[in-house]
């Protein structure tokens, strides 16, 4: 019934649903502007900048894994898990377990010192989930960003 596997060219579509259905779970429906090429492009072939697994339940993807590789200054090899997506009717059934495990079996292969993740505090289900793995969560850090707009504008202030 369960199935975890590599995604291939033709999932990426598939990929990008569940990409979206994500933001608007995360109340930020506009969000999403990778394209299925952008996705095509970084995550196949030798150079890819992305590792993603695709979960299927019963032959239909109805859940993502994504992750690449990082460096820490204190740790060394790292890998960032950037998106663990369920669909929400396949929420609770094991897939989101699945997709977590062979994350964490991938990272145990590239022989990394840590995996790392952020989630939203009001994600008190996922939070939960991770809790019972094992995982440490770290309440006093804060997340940093900087979107592309701000980005511009720092550089051509400089």
């Amino acid at each position: 019934m369960i199935e975890v596997r590599e995604v291939v060219k033709e999932d990426f579509p598939r990929v990008l649903e569940l990409i979206k259905e994500l933001a608007v779970f995360e109340n930020e429906p506009e969000a999403v502007e990778v394209t299925i090429e952008e996705l095509e492009e970084n995550g196949l072939g030798d150079e890819a900048l992305f590792k993603c697994f695709v979960g299927l339940y019963h032959n239909k993807i109805e859940g993502i894994s994504l992750c690449y590789p990082r460096f820490s200054t204190w740790k060394g090899k790292t890998i960032h898990l950037e998106d663990l997506i369920v669909t929400e009717k396949m929420r609770g059934k094991g897939l989101g377990k699945a997709l977590y495990d062979q994350v964490l079996q991938y990272a145990y292969e590239q022989n990394v010192r840590r995996v790392e993740w952020v989630v939203l505090d009001w994600n008190t289900n996922a939070i939960d989930f991770y809790e019972k793995t094992g995982v440490t969560m770290i309440k006093d850090w804060y997340l940093a960003q900087m979107d592309q707009t701000s980005l511009e504008n720092y550089i051509k202030s400089k």
